[in-house]
């Protein structure tokens, strides 16, 4: 009886510890795409921003020839 209820927690914990395993890898996944979103985001803005900026430089060099 000992031995089958010891044998049933170490079971337990077993699948516990695969569990967290498991989550810590899935984690590491979900913060992986965040990054790579934030690095989309930041890239469209800064392409937009970079581009009305060479337009107003364009606009303020013509005007001052």
């Amino acid at each position: 009886m000992f031995n089958s209820l010891r044998s049933l927690a170490e079971s337990a914990v077993a699948r516990l510890h695969c569990a967290v395993i498991n989550r810590k890898g899935a984690t590491a996944i979900e913060y992986g795409l965040l990054a790579a979103l934030i690095a989309v985001v930041i890239i469209t803005a800064v392409s937009s921003v970079g581009s009305n900026l060479t337009s107003t430089f364009n606009t303020v060099a013509n005007k001052l020839t």
